[in-house]
């Protein structure tokens, strides 16, 4: 069995596969070649459910909490949705599953919806769970390194092509950093304190623990790369023809972050009987707890969920200064809706 290391550590190696896959698609949809949406009502008395499915962009983790918790505990079928979770991977194509039809939800990442709707697909966001990114740079305590300005003379061990990686050359933090590929594990660190590693906040933290390393979590969403996490989406279709079960999927994710972040024991009971990858209870627990302060940074009054215009234009504006999308090719405004974070009047 492979241990949780190395399904946190091969995430960003893995997502990166979906582009070549995704492109393909393209021509398929260019060629007038998509499915429509359809939600369909479940095979049970009340002809009022409706049966959706949501794409997971990885194996089942803490990032899916708030799905997991409302499948649990039955907020969506309260809501008249039976919703069926679609686990990730390796090579998941969240945009092409979203397109086709065989979704009509997804989990993603905000700056992955910039990317796909520059690539031509209708994909929006309609709330994010997760509101400063868990993306950091991990580095040993006696490194010497006190902050990301101090990796000159450190070697990272990342994955090529990662947005995070061009706003970080394009700032100057990696200016006499030497670059290697990532080798989907923190296991260098434990003989050479000069090596950092590319991180999730949720999840290798507790693995360098564990290997007995004490290790400094620097977060690249305090330079101002901080794209929305966790970010619920679908389809400009699926809004126009089905907005009343778009709402309630937004109502009933947002109710489930909320139970999530509170009490995420049986979500996290879920998870772990999902993921086959290697996940440990333990690794839930801890990433449960580090997801308090990223998708609540304000306090615990926050609302979850919410994303704002200025976020979205500021993520806009940094892709096409990075020249990760072209000038025009994608709008913010495009990218999300706020319209479903509130109860219909």
């Amino acid at each position: 069995m492979r241990s949780h290391l190395h399904s946190a550590s091969v995430r960003a190696s893995e997502r990166m596969r979906t582009w070549s896959f995704f492109g393909c698609m393209l021509l398929v949809f260019a060629s007038g070649c998509s499915q429509r949406t359809e939600v369909t009502s479940g095979d049970t008395a009340d002809d009022s459910i409706r049966d959706v499915s949501v794409q997971l962009n990885w194996y089942p983790e803490v990032e899916h909490g708030g799905v997991y918790q409302s499948v649990a505990d039955g907020t969506y079928e309260s809501m008249g949705l039976n919703v069926e979770i679609q686990p990730g991977g390796r090579a998941t194509p969240v945009a092409p599953e979203l397109a086709m039809g065989r979704s009509q939800f997804a989990i993603t990442n905000a700056d992955d919806v910039v990317l796909f709707r520059a690539q031509g697909a209708d994909v929006v966001a309609v709330m994010a769970a997760v509101q400063d990114h868990p993306r950091c740079i991990l580095v040993r305590a006696d490194s010497g390194v006190e902050s990301l300005d101090d990796l000159s003379g450190m070697t990272l061990q990342r994955q090529a092509g990662r947005a995070f990686l061009a706003f970080l050359e394009k700032r100057g933090y990696l200016k006499d950093v030497r670059q290697v590929p990532y080798h989907n594990s923190i296991a260098a660190m434990v003989t050479d304190p000069k090596i950092a590693v590319q991180a999730y906040s949720v999840a290798e933290p507790l693995i360098a623990e564990q290997q007995g390393l004490e290790v400094r979590t620097l977060m690249v969403s305090e330079l101002g790369w901080n794209p929305y996490s966790s970010v619920l989406v679908t389809t400009g279709d699926m809004i126009r023809e089905s907005p009343e079960v778009v709402r309630e999927m937004v109502e009933g994710t947002v109710a489930g972050w909320n139970q999530y972040l509170t009490s995420p024991e049986e979500a996290n009971e879920a998870i772990l009987d999902a993921n086959k990858h290697g996940m440990t209870e333990e690794a839930l627990r801890f990433g449960a707890e580090q997801m308090i302060p990223l998708a609540m940074p304000s306090g615990k009054n926050a609302e979850v969920g919410t994303m704002s215009s200025v976020r979205w234009q500021e993520l806009v504006d940094q892709m096409i200064e990075l020249e990760l999308v072209d000038t025009d090719s994608v709008k913010a405004e495009d990218c999300f809706t706020t319209e479903f974070l509130t109860p219909a009047e």
